[in-house]
């Protein structure tokens, strides 16, 4: 008996120390999967919780661009630019709620995937743009838009989340481009880069004008 008490309390000490490892890998797993600046997912993170949602038909995938935004850092200042970011992700994870997903994947761009339940998505993104629109607080002066291309998956039977987020990226972008706000993806195809990603879109080196 007083061996097993023994072994039991030199165990003690390992097995907190293992709890104690566990519980900041997880903490650091969680960190790492949300932006340090808005708080939504980042890539990995988005890409687990979309993938999931797009096993339901009525998924809706939303890619979101604020128009501009370069020349609001060098007339405003990155402070600013840091609050618009952080107020259109606010207000992009209150609409997709709980039972969607929205996440940053990099710089001023952001997408979204949610359950469209009632089939009116695009009078509530029409609404989603306005919102998007409106001043973050505190720097009323800094006006902007954001640019929404938006796809159903039921569209595109058997499309995986990266196929679906290009035909978002060439809705959004013909929408920029328009100026129109917001855009659904075609039925049409793609014309995307070989790198995934149209042409025209800053990265591709395709045009040199595209709209920022």
């Amino acid at each position: 008996m007083n061996t097993l008490l023994s072994a039991l309390a030199a165990a003690g000490p390992i097995a907190a120390g293992w709890l104690v490892h566990s519980l900041w890998l997880r903490r650091s797993l969680r960190s790492a999967r949300r932006d340090p600046l808005t708080g939504l997912h980042t890539r990995d993170g988005f890409t687990r919780r979309a993938s999931t949602l797009l096993k339901d038909s009525r998924a809706v995938v939303v890619l979101a661009d604020v128009d501009h935004f370069k020349q609001i850092n060098d007339n405003y200042g990155h402070a600013a630019g840091d609050a618009l970011l952080r107020a259109t992700a606010d207000r992009l994870a209150h609409y997709v709620g709980r039972t969607g997903v929205a996440g940053r994947l990099g710089g001023d761009e952001f997408a979204a995937v949610f359950i469209d339940d009632h089939g009116t998505v695009s009078d509530l993104l029409a609404v989603l743009h306005g919102v998007l629109a409106r001043p973050a607080d505190g720097e009323a002066a800094v006006h902007t838009t954001v640019s929404l291309g938006w796809v159903r998956a039921a569209d595109h039977p058997g499309e995986d989340l990266s196929g679906l987020l290009r035909r978002a990226d060439e809705a959004m972008y013909t929408a920029k481009q328009g100026r129109a706000g917001v855009r659904r993806a075609g039925l049409g195809r793609l014309f995307a880069t070989w790198s995934g990603r149209r042409a025209g879109r800053r990265g591709t080196g395709a045009n040199s004008r595209a709209v920022a």
